[in-house]
């Protein structure tokens, strides 16, 4: 592994599927479930990870048997737990019930668990030794009590680290108003911004990419990333713009995508050099190519079932 550590602060989200078309599966009415560990910035570490950068994850850990299945998930990809917490809470669920066509319905059990619950005291500064890159967003963001926390802590971070956020909109854990009031401050915190278009059509209805991106480069980030689906990215360097197409595959679900393509720039730029400070040296031919290495790692992830990004020796070159 090369390059500095990048730290990844954020939820893990146990995804459970039920599939009603299969009926209860026993005389008292029982269904299965099938349960994979997720949640966002879980799946960006997990990502960097197994593509080569030291990674550390920062999380609220319960005690329960989903918070197991979210260590042994991290640990198994090369993620450091140091400075990660142990929580009286439950962890978070994400039901998601499966029609005849496929179609999912989802709900949360969301209220009061571990992963909204940070305090001050649980991310003491010295947790980013030796960090080149705080990676944030999502749903641990967006949400309060825990959300006002973490952006203390990265704005503290700004003086030793390069600062990158994906709000992630997901609804209706959060409320598009509560996006829209912080996303001028995370753009003044982050030096990467990068969002989905459609995060943006929720965000913004009728919003361009290309106004978006200058709206947010007005408001202080440096580097803002529009990913596209199977349409590939926009990328938008201090104005200077550069579209870079997918990479195709046989889609099975895209599930994780957008985490895996988060992993795969930051990736690129650790391994240039690049991480550490407010993105000075880079450069858009630089930028081109690390939008293109991680729309490849993306792709890769959507030819899998669920949010399983690739190990780097099965990466295929540009």
């Amino acid at each position: 592994m090369t390059g500095g550590i990048v730290t990844v602060l954020g939820e893990n989200v146990a995804d459970t599927f039920a599939d009603p078309t299969q009926g209860p599966t026993g005389t008292d009415g029982e269904l299965m479930l099938r349960v994979l560990p997720g949640g966002s910035p879980a799946n960006t570490a997990v990502a960097l990870a197994r593509l080569g950068t030291r990674t550390r994850f920062l999380g609220r850990f319960s005690g329960d048997v989903f918070a197991r299945a979210f260590r042994d998930r991290l640990t198994s990809s090369g993620v450091k737990l140091t400075g990660s917490v142990r929580a009286a809470e439950p962890s978070t669920l994400a039901v998601a019930t499966l029609d005849e066509r496929g179609g999912a319905a989802y709900s949360f059990h969301a209220e009061g668990t571990a992963d909204w619950q940070w305090t001050a005291e649980e991310l003491p500064a010295h947790v980013l030794d030796e960090t080149v890159c705080l990676h944030t967003g999502s749903i641990a963001l967006g949400r309060a009590p825990g959300g006002r926390v973490i952006e203390e802590f990265a704005e503290a971070a700004r003086y030793r680290a390069t600062i990158s956020i994906d709000p992630n909109v997901r609804l209706p854990l959060v409320t598009l108003d509560g996006l829209r009031d912080r996303l001028p401050y995370w753009c003044a915190l982050a030096d990467v911004l990068k969002l989905s278009d459609d995060d943006l059509a929720l965000l913004y209805p009728g919003w361009s990419i290309e106004r978006a991106c200058d709206e947010w480069h007005a408001a202080g980030a440096e580097l803002v990333v529009v990913t596209r689906g199977a349409e590939g990215a926009v990328a938008s360097l201090r104005g200077e713009r550069v579209s870079v197409p997918g990479f195709r595959v046989a889609v099975v679900d895209t599930v994780g995508a957008g985490d895996a393509f988060t992993a795969g720039l930051l990736h690129w730029l650790n391994g240039e050099q690049l991480l550490g400070g407010r993105l000075t040296g880079l450069e858009i031919g630089q930028v081109r190519e690390a939008v293109g290495f991680a729309a490849r790692v993306a792709a890769l992830t959507c030819s899998v079932a669920g949010a399983n990004p690739p190990w780097a020796d099965v990466l295929p070159s540009a």
